[in-house]
C-alpha cells in the first residue's frame, strides 16, 4: 500500500469501528439501564429500544449506499455521522424509554457502512483492496471485544447516558477526521466487490447456498441481542454480581473465544475443512443456547454457557464472510455482502424486540428456547450446504483506455490453470477472479491482460 491507501484504510477503519462502538458499548449495560427509566413497563419496551437501531439500519443500508453513487461518498458519510451524533445526544438526554428509543432510531438512520466501503474502494487499488477491507473487519472485531469489557466500566464511571454523550462527541471528532484525514477520490465509480448492484440482487437472493448464510447471520445476531436482553439480569440476580463488575465475566470469556478462534480458522483454511469447522461452531452455539434455556441459576452455569457462546460466536463471525466470498459470484460479491449485512441488521432488531417480548411473557426459558430453535434450524441448513471451494478472490486492473472484448478476455482468463471463475467488467476496468489457493499463476493472468492492451 502507498501512503494514501494506508491513510484511507486506517482512517475509514477507525470511522467504521466508532460507528460500531455506539452499538457495542451499550450492549452489556443497556437492559439494566433502560429497565429503570420511566415508561418502561416491561422488558418488551427494553428490547424494542435496543433493537430499533438495527431495524433502521436494515432499511437504509442499501439505499444510502446507492445514494452515495449519486451525490458522493463523503456527503453520505457526513450526513450519517451527524445523524448518529444527534441520536447519541438525544439518547443521552432521554428521561424516559420513549426518548431513548427515538435516540436509537436516529442513531440507526446514520447507516453509512456501504458508503464507507465504497469510498475505501475508490481510494485503494485492486491488488490492495482485500487487505484494506480486512482492516475494517479487524476493527469491528476488536471494537466488539473491547466494548464488552469497557461498557460496564464506563457505565459505573459516567453512567449509560454518559456513554451515549461520549459516543456523540467521538462521532463529531470522526466527522472532522473524515474531512481532514480521508482524501477525496480522484475517480469515483461503482465497485462490484464492495457495493450492491440491483441488477444482481435477484440471482443473489435466489442462491440457496447464500440464503443459508444469510439466515445464519440473521439467526446469530438475533440470538446475540436476545441474550443481552437477558444475561445482564441473570448475572445481577442469579449470579449475584454487581453490574459494575460484569466486565470481569466478559473479559475472560471473550479472550478465550478469540484465542480458540485463531487455530480453528487456520485449520479450516489450510486443510480445506472450512465447512467442518463452520458446522461444528454452529453445533457449539446450539448447545450454548440449549444450556442457557435449561440452566441459568448460578454464576458458574452462566459463565460456562457464555464460554461456549463466545467460542462459537468468534469462529462464526470470522468464517461467515470468508465463506460468502468463496460462494458469491465473482461479479456480485458486493451485492451478496449487502444482503448479508441487511439480514444481520434485521436479526439485531428481531432478536432484541422478540427477546424482550418473550422475556416478559415466558421468562428466560422462552427466550433461549426461541434462540435454540433458530440455532438448530441453522445447524440443519449448514450441515446440508455445499462445502465452499478452496478459492480466494483476486482483482486486476485492466487499464482505463482498454476497449477490448470483455467476454472473450473473461473466457481466456477462466481457461488458465488454477482460475475457477473470471469476469471482466469493462465499466469498472476490473477483472474479478476466483483462483485456487495454490497452483495458479499470477504472472500468466497479468500477461494475458497485458496482451489485450
Amino acid at each position: 500500500m502507498n501512503s494514501l491507501e494506508l491513510r484511507a484504510s486506517l482512517g475509514l477503519a477507525g470511522v467504521y469501528a466508532l460507528r460500531m462502538l455506539g452499538m457495542f458499548l451499550i450492549l452489556p449495560v443497556f437492559a439494566l439501564y433502560a429497565e429503570q427509566l420511566p415508561g418502561t413497563i416491561s422488558p418488551t419496551a427494553v428490547g424494542f429500544a435496543l433493537g430499533s437501531y438495527g431495524l433502521v439500519q436494515a432499511l437504509l443500508q442499501l439505499p444510502l449506499g446507492m445514494l452515495s453513487d449519486r451525490i458522493g461518498r463523503k456527503k453520505v458519510i457526513y450526513g450519517g455521522l451527524l445523524l448518529f451524533a444527534i441520536g447519541s445526544f438525544v439518547a443521552a438526554a432521554a428521561d424516559d424509554i420513549v426518548w431513548l428509543t427515538v435516540g436509537r432510531i436516529i442513531q440507526g438512520s446514520g447507516a453509512i457502512s456501504a458508503a464507507i466501503t465504497a469510498l475505501l474502494a475508490d481510494l485503494t487499488r485492486e491488488e490492495h483492496r482485500t487487505r484494506a477491507m480486512a482492516m475494517i473487519g479487524m476493527s469491528i472485531g476488536m471494537t466488539f471485544a473491547v466494548s464488552l469489557v469497557l461498557g460496564p466500566l464506563l457505565a459505573s464511571w459516567i453512567g449509560v447516558n454518559g456513554i451515549f454523550a461520549l459516543t456523540g462527541i467521538l462521532t463529531l471528532l470522526a466527522l472532522l477526521g473524515v474531512w481532514l484525514i480521508i482524501p477525496d477520490p480522484l475517480i469515483s465509480r461503482f465497485h462490484s466487490d464492495t457495493q450492491a448492484n440491483t441488477g444482481r440482487l435477484l440471482p443473489v437472493l435466489r442462491n440457496p447456498q447464500l440464503a443459508r448464510l444469510n439466515f445464519g447471520i440473521f439467526a446469530l445476531h438475533a440470538a446475540q441481542m436476545a441474550m443481552f436482553v437477558v444475561i445482564p439480569f441473570s448475572l445481577t440476580r442469579a449470579g449475584q454480581l454487581d453490574k459494575a463488575h460484569h466486565w470481569q465475566v466478559y473479559l475472560p470469556v471473550v479472550v478465550l473465544g478469540f484465542l480458540l478462534m485463531i487455530p480453528a480458522i487456520i485449520y479450516g483454511e489450510k486443510k480445506h475443512r472450512l465447512k467442518q469447522v463452520f458446522v461444528a461452531a454452529v453445533g457449539v452455539m446450539t448447545v450454548a443456547q440449549l444450556g442457557m434455556a435449561s440452566a441459568l441459576d448460578t454464576f458458574w452455569q452462566i459463565v460456562s454457557w457464555l464460554v461456549l457462546y463466545f467460542i462459537a460466536f468468534n469462529i462464526l463471525e470470522a468464517t461467515l464472510p470468508s465463506i460468502i466470498s468463496k460462494i458469491a459470484p465473482a461479479d456480485a460479491k458486493g451485492t451478496a455482502i449487502g444482503v448479508y449485512n441487511t439480514a444481520q441488521s434485521f436479526g439485531l432488531f428481531l432478536g432484541a424486540a422478540g427477546g424482550g417480548w418473550l422475556y416478559t411473557h415466558t421468562g428466560t426459558t422462552g427466550v433461549f428456547g426461541f434462540t435454540s430453535i433458530l440455532m438448530a434450524s441453522w445447524l440443519v441448513l449448514a450441515a446440508s450446504m455445499r462445502a465452499p471451494l478452496p478459492v480466494k478472490s483476486m482483482m486486476f486492473h485492466i487499464g482505463d483506455n482498454w476497449q477490448g472484448d470483455a467476454q472473450l478476455l473473461s473466457q481466456k482468463l477462466a481457461a488458465l490453470p488454477g482460475v475457477r471463475e473470471a469476469v471482466v467488467l469493462l465499466e469498472e476496468r476490473v477483472a474479478y477472479l476466483k483462483v485456487a489457493q495454490q497452483g495458479w499463476d499470477e504472472a500468466a493472468v497479468q500477461g494475458l491482460i497485458q496482451e489485450t492492451y
